[in-house]
């Protein structure tokens, strides 16, 4: 028998002591709760001395009576089952409580949580999730998931421990308010991508998918009295390519998804530019009463609905009425944003009397920020991206502000000069500029009072589908999602990016395709 080499058998000793390290590590529990990554950062926690357990015998144990509470169950059950193996029963809890189970309870006792906070007690080898509203129930869900191990993401079977260290987290968001947009029409993405989208979201506790439905590139929601805005507007995309649209039915599919997941989606339709796909369809909506061609380019500004033509208000009427009517989140998203061939003395009666149409659907206004040279209503918003000095005007009317300022949230902006996808027209925007920032400061005028969340918009002129979309989104996501939840004063760039590069497991076993930031010191590499 050949002998091994000396310095093969020091590498084979070597590797051998490596592989039991981690796997004697994978089998002792976190020292304490404080030593593991939880995005967005609880308003409080506090570790003890135990450890929770799940095993085979694990149940799901709701009480209260709520179709809520039920579904909130099933939802965990349907994530941890698949990488433990485990049945994961979901009952109605009547006796008394035992070890190895999972508690949810639904009541109304601590007003400061509001409708989306909660607290988590993991004691006496029991987890016990209390919130006053399922969506807070929700919420303490996607917690218990990461204080797990990152393998829990798992779709295929792993070999555990299934260990939590105990302790006491009590936690609630600082704005209502905290949302992704996605551009469906530069590129168009299918029903699969956005649901995967919605989910990755849920579990750092986004609450907002804002869908830009319509814009000179395309157009992607079926509208029956106005068929050819998908039949021709739906047809084209950024490049050239087949475009795409939802039908109403696969539109309520996306809504439906999202609320289960205690997800609001928001429709855009842009409106009186970024429209061509719409001009392209329907000749009258030009005031030339001539059809534009479709457009696959990547200009902005050049397109505008004839605001002087009653039929364009017949027409925005039938487009956001169908829309509502499928809609049962508060809001209409209504664009206004760089329509500069749109006369000022144009715009403003325009965006006036949209604002009318939408009260009268029974929902309330979103715009970009330019809408705030109108006239707003009380209840509209301003989308706060370019021009600090609109969000100051529409907050002296009176206007809740959302905060996405492009240069700190606008997921489209490369990383750096070497990134390949996206745009950088408002600058370089790496992983610390996402976090480094505060809503309530940043414009003079607008503070905390005013502002009613934020959001983070990825356009899609350069990307095209879900490698290059979770790429540009992750990890920063995470900073803004942990923006928009936690105290202001509670978390620094250095100790956030511990937290995130303790993430990065977790985000490699979910397979997303995310950036590695040198930034960051990451434990494992990214997924290529």
């Amino acid at each position: 028998m050949q002998s091994i080499p000396q310095n093969c058998r020091f590498k084979l000793v070597l590797l051998t002591g490596i592989l039991f390290l981690q796997l004697f590590a994978k089998a002792l529990p976190p020292a304490d709760l404080t030593t593991i990554s939880i995005i967005p950062k609880p308003v409080s926690l506090t570790p003890s001395a135990g450890t929770f357990t799940l095993t085979n015998s694990s149940s799901i144990f709701f009480e209260g009576h709520s179709d809520g509470i039920l579904n909130v169950g099933k939802y965990l059950a349907d994530r941890l089952s698949p990488a433990t193996g485990f049945p994961m029963a979901v009952k109605h809890f009547t006796g008394k409580k035992s070890g190895g189970n999972i508690y949810l309870t639904l009541a109304k006792y601590d007003s400061q949580l509001g409708d989306e906070g909660y607290t988590l007690t993991i004691k006496y080898g029991q987890i016990n999730l209390a919130a006053n509203k399922p969506a807070g129930l929700f919420n303490g869900i996607q917690t218990i998931r990461q204080l797990f191990p990152p393998e829990i993401e798992s779709s295929t079977l792993q070999s555990g421990p299934w260990q939590i260290p105990d302790g006491v987290i009590r936690d609630f968001p600082e704005y209502s308010y905290r949302g992704v947009m996605l551009d469906v029409a530069r590129h168009f993405f299918q029903v699969s991508d956005v649901k995967r989208y919605i989910d990755l979201i849920a579990l750092y506790k986004m609450n907002v998918m804002h869908l830009h439905l319509s814009d000179d590139q395309g157009w992607r929601i079926e509208i029956k009295k106005w068929p050819n805005l998908t039949k021709i507007g739906g047809s084209s995309q950024v490049g050239g390519e087949k475009g795409g649209f939802y039908t109403q039915e696969q539109y309520t599919e996306i809504v439906k998804y999202a609320a289960e997941r205690y997800i609001t989606i928001i429709p855009e339709i842009d409106m009186p530019g970024h429209i061509n796909a719409a001009m392209a369809s329907y000749p009258e909506l030009n005031c030339n009463n001539k059809a534009t061609d479709l457009y696959s380019g990547t200009d902005v500004g050049f397109s505008s609905m004839c605001t002087g033509k009653e039929i364009t208000y017949q027409f925005i009427a039938d487009v956001l009425g169908e829309i509502a009517a499928i809609t049962p989140g508060p809001y209409l998203h209504i664009g206004g944003d760089e329509s500069h061939v749109t006369k000022l003395e144009d715009y403003i009666p325009f965006v006036n009397r949209v604002q009318e149409i939408v009260s009268k659907l029974g929902k309330k206004v979103i715009g970009w920020d330019e809408i705030a040279l109108s006239t707003l209503k009380p209840n509209t918003s301003v989308q706060y991206w370019a021009k600090a000095e609109n969000a100051v005007k529409g907050v002296k009317q009176g206007a809740k502000v959302i905060m996405s300022p492009a240069a700190n949230s606008y997921l489209d902006m490369k990383y750096d000069s070497t990134t390949t996808l996206g745009l950088h027209w408002a600058g370089y925007v790496e992983t610390d500029q996402c976090y480094n920032w505060n809503p309530a400061t940043l414009v003079p005028g607008v503070g905390k009072a005013d502002i009613l969340g934020i959001e983070a918009p990825l356009w899609t002129e350069t990307i095209a589908n879900m490698k290059e979309l979770e790429y540009m989104v992750f990890p920063r996501l995470l900073g803004l999602a942990d923006l928009g939840w936690r105290s202001p004063s509670s978390g620094n760039w250095s100790e956030y990016k511990i937290r995130l590069s303790l993430q990065g497991e977790r985000l490699k076993t979910m397979q997303i395709n995310y950036y590695p930031s040198k930034l960051v010191p990451w434990v494992v590499p990214a997924v290529q």
